[in-house]
């Protein structure tokens, strides 16, 4: 296709056209982009080079801020920028750096149109390619333009250098052998005067040293220098980044650097300043004293700052000093707790974050209630962080702060009741976690258990099935804790399960079989003969086959290899009967009897499971007492064997499974096991697969029989079920009560849901935040132990995978391209630098009676090292040679090997072509051992 005609080209809209033909499409504006990239794709094609940047300078704008693609442009992009004007170079690098990646097929075309420009005499063009080579920058472009670059790091134009010290970082990070080359140059740049290009190369090392500090400790004395002499609050904030990544490193130098820190902090007004001074103290010298007062201080000024942006600094730096220094966040607890009110959403996560920090095995009920009192006035996102917070540092380190599990499971059970609670699936884990690990906890966990399923407005949060899962779980597995195991069985089958998800509902089923397999070998342990297959195993110890229990409270049930527990006479509120007996059976049959057609696989089989279990043991049970004849004996005895052996199968106590359990158990020997089963077909060649006739996917119910559809009959059935519904949730509200909502005067019982928990039944909480502060203040009064009345329960380990492994530190790899050119040009040869102990060692003969007290910073900053032998006649040495470079390499350089380096400089020409060959020869630097700057000894 030609490109466009000249009448084209001078009618062409321009960008201003573009963008305001935008703003008047009040509909359609889909349709008028495509027009326009229609004509953009016309308009590139041009041989003109203005038509052509305009449709590239629209298209950009299209990219940039409708994300439209702009990848066909590449090659005319270079099109452009192969012209001579100002203009249309700005408008090609633009494009450049928003289109062009690493896989763009015209990339490698633009090294020489960058390398061109980087030569240039006019700054403008200049920085402009320096700008997009720090956007582009790949492998191939660092390494062939790192030559222009280091040229540029010494250019005499201050807006070209800063530039170039800019685009370094980009050019390390891609070709790390550029560091050979350049990194000297960057170094030099430490001591210009100029605070624009200052501020480029303090923020260039800044992000080097966040990856590997420990490689730039050698060049602490400039930036100590820096630290001292700058007035440029920006410039001071970078060097304070560097010196908190190098100060944990170095002791010496964390003494060092303390006290210009502390007279910044004594002396600045300037906040973001005065922020960075308090964050490397609270992080990096935490073991100065005085520093992390001055500090605490400082950061009480932010607290009790109006602006909300101060207080949530000073919040943030109280967190990290609290990890060390606890009593910063006690010496303002006041204003701590006062932000749990305050309407920044940030400043109230942050006050609670300080607020769990005091958390420990004293005030933990203390501070939990309050904070619960919080939540219940909350909005529904901190509400849930408060939650979660709670059960986040209650639950670290095995519950290592619980005293009480008592009082622990009751407070799950009490914030599962919060109207806003979303955090129902952390506590359904805690609550089944910590029933398997504490024993002792168990009769309150199964009361707290009962009382979530008695709840009904629990039913109808479907962030809490979690729980009632849980709860149900808890009450079939520890069924023998109960007080009232006849009620459990009606909580689980209670009319409005149908609400619950069918997985949860499996559940209900399984847990509503364990009680009452329970409560059934309660009651035929009960007779006044207990049946000839009774084990005594299952009896207390010196009861003999032949005992009677006259009531249900005498009787205990051993529960695995857990002890007997005998039940209180005044614990069951109602004893184990016959009549109680026949009446559960009758309400399983009537619970579950629908769901023998269920289309969920999992309920249908556990109602299968529950309700042929009765069918076994219901005529037993009814004619026990009618007759004691041989026929009616022989089916008592039949029955209780059957309750026994279910009774036997649920009292096995199961723990969790080990994650590691598979890789525990030894291979046989022989067995040869292959990751791809490549043999897999040979050894199963001869199995035929199943055809498809013989899978059927149709529901069995489906046949009709005499006439009537299972269509007709399930919704037959499903009026009767709306019906008996109906009058088994009556009953239900007349014994649970409690429970329930008043409907109005007239007491209507219907079947809708009842609402969410109202705040107003959860008790009467005061809104006045001063009496939370009060009382959140006593709360964190440091108390004396207490003496509790019985000893912590013991916390089982389920596995040794329980204890997190301790993450082992990677050894530091001399692969690292980066790292490992940083330290050879200022190390040499080894890679790490001696520790402070092990320099010490070294040099404390050494310096034994001529250690000399350095009191002039500038003096200090200015010697870069002290290597093996006499330091003093070394510098004699240097300063013979003449002129002493700024700076200076911490290895010391031969006399013969400077002079050899100094003639090969001079037989260099100064051409263009031997500049970039001397750039791209690495620095050859001679090993030597490395050394601690005499700045930090």
């Amino acid at each position: 296709m030609s490109g466009p005609s000249l009448m084209d080209s001078l009618f062409q809209r321009s960008l201003e056209d573009l963008i305001k033909g935008l703003r008047q499409q009040l509909i359609g504006e889909q349709a008028f982009i495509s027009k326009s990239l229609e004509e953009i794709r016309k308009e590139i094609k041009s041989t003109d080079l203005s038509t052509k940047s305009t449709a590239l300078l629209k298209l950009s704008y299209l990219s940039n801020l409708h994300f439209h693609d702009m990848s066909f442009a590449a090659f005319p992009a270079l099109e452009v920028l192969s012209s001579p004007r100002f203009s249309h170079k700005k408008i090609a690098y633009q494009a450049i750096s928003l289109s062009f990646h690493d896989s763009t097929p015209v990339l490698l075309l633009i090294t020489n149109h960058l390398r061109k420009d980087l030569n240039s005499t006019n700054e403008f063009e200049v920085s402009l390619s320096l700008q997009c080579l720090s956007r582009i920058a790949n492998v191939d472009l660092a390494r062939d333009l790192t030559p222009e670059v280091f040229t540029l790091l010494s250019s005499n134009k201050l807006y070209v250098r800063k530039r170039a010290v800019a685009v370094v970082l980009r050019v390390f990070e891609k070709y790390p052998d550029s560091v050979r080359v350049c990194f000297k140059r960057l170094v030099e740049n430490l001591e210009n005067s100029d605070p624009q290009i200052l501020s480029a190369v303090v923020g260039v090392f800044a992000e080097l040293a966040c990856k590997d500090p420990r490689s730039y400790l050698p060049l602490a004395p400039e930036f100590y220098k820096i630290l001292v002499d700058s007035k440029n609050n920006w410039v001071s904030i970078k060097v304070l980044k560097i010196f908190s990544k190098l100060a944990p490193l170095e002791p010496r130098l964390a003494k060092r650097v303390v006290e210009p820190i502390c007279d910044l902090m004594r002396n600045t007004g300037a906040k973001s300043l005065l922020f960075e001074c308090i964050r490397t103290v609270v992080t990096s010298l935490c073991e100065n004293e005085s520093a992390v007062r001055l500090a605490v201080g400082k950061v009480r000024e932010f607290l009790v700052d109006e602006d909300p942006n101060l207080k949530y600094l000073g919040l943030q730096a109280l967190r990290i000093v609290a990890e060390k220094h606890l009593w910063a966040v006690s010496e303002n607890k006041e204003v701590v707790i006062k932000s749990l009110s305050n309407a920044d959403p940030n400043i109230k996560i942050e006050s609670l974050r300080l607020v769990m920090a005091m958390v420990s095995e004293h005030n933990v009920s203390e501070i939990s209630r309050v904070l619960v009192n919080y939540a219940l006035k909350s909005d529904p996102v901190f509400c849930n962080e408060i939650l979660g917070s709670i059960l986040s540092t209650c639950s670290r380190n095995l519950y290592e702060i619980i005293v009480d599990f008592d009082w622990y499971v009751s407070l799950l059970g009490e914030m599962s009741r919060i109207p806003h609670c979303q955090m129902g699936d952390e506590i359904e884990n805690q609550l089944i976690d910590v029933g398997l690990r504490v024993k002792d906890v168990r009769p309150e966990l199964v009361r707290v258990a009962r009382d979530l399923l008695i709840d009904p407005a629990l039913l109808g949060n479907s962030f809490l099935h979690g729980v009632l899962s849980a709860a149900a779980w808890a009450s079939g597995e520890y069924v023998e804790f109960s007080r009232n195991p006849l009620e459990l069985v009606e909580a689980l089958l209670q009319p409005r399960t149908n609400l619950l998800p069918p997985s949860i509902r499996a559940i209900y089923i399984q847990s509503a079989f364990k009680v009452l397999v329970f409560c059934l070998h309660t009651c035929f342990m009960r007779g006044k003969n207990i049946a000839p297959s009774a084990s005594l195993d299952n009896m207390p110890a010196g009861v003999s086959a032949s005992a009677s229990y006259e009531s249900f409270e005498d009787f205990s049930v051993e529960n695995g290899a857990d002890a007997a527990v005998v039940h209180d006479q005044t614990c069951a509120s109602a004893p184990i009967t016959k009549e109680s007996i026949v009446n559960i059976l009758n309400l399983v049959e009537l619970a579950l009897g629908p769901l023998l057609g269920s289309h969920d696989v999992e309920v249908q089989e556990r109602a299968r499971n529950l309700l042929g279990f009765v069918d076994l043991t219901k005529p037993g049970i009814l004619n026990s007492s009618i007759q004691e004849k041989e026929d009616s004996e022989g089916k008592g005895v039949e029955t209780s064997k059957i309750i026994k052996l279910m009774h036997d199968a649920f009292s096995k106590e199961l723990g969790p499974v080990s994650s590691s359990a598979q890789g525990k158990v030894s291979l046989p020997d022989g067995l040869v096991l292959k990751e791809n089963l490549g043999d897999l077909e040979m050894i199963c060649g001869d199995i035929e697969p199943p055809s498809s006739n013989s899978f059927s996917f149709g529901s069995p119910y489906e046949e009709e029989k005499d006439g009537l559809s299972f269509s007709n009959l399930q919704i037959k059935e499903a009026n009767e079920q709306s019906n008996e519904s109906t009058s088994l949730l009556a009953e239900h509200r007349k014994r649970h009560g409690l429970y329930y909502l008043p409907s109005g005067k007239s007491e209507i019982i219907s079947n809708d849901y009842p609402p969410a928990n109202d705040p107003t039944l959860q008790g009467d909480i005061n809104d006045n935040t001063d009496d939370l502060v009060k009382l959140t203040a006593e709360s964190l009064v440091p108390k004396r132990k207490p003496n509790h009345g019985k000893p912590r329960p013991v916390v089982v380990k389920l596995d040794e995978v329980d204890e997190k492994p301790v993450a082992r530190k990677q050894p530091e790899s001399r692969d690292d391209s980066l790292s490992g050119a940083v330290r050879d040009i200022l190390f040499g040869s080894e890679d790490i630098p001696p520790t402070s102990s092990q320099s010490n060692l070294s040099n404390s003969s050494k310096r034994k009676g001529k250690e000399k007290l350095h009191t002039d910073p500038h003096m200090e900053s200015k010697e870069s090292a002290v290597g093996d032998g006499n330091s003093s006649s070394r510098r004699r040495k240097d300063r013979s040679q003449g002129k002493e470079r700024r700076h200076r390499s911490p290895r010391k350089k031969d006399d013969k090997e400077r002079k050899d380096t100094g003639q090969k400089e001079k037989k260099k020409g100064s051409g263009r072509h031997k500049s970039r060959q001397r750039a791209e020869e690495p620095l050859k630097v001679p090993a030597q051992t490395p050394v601690i700057p005499d700045f930090l000894l």
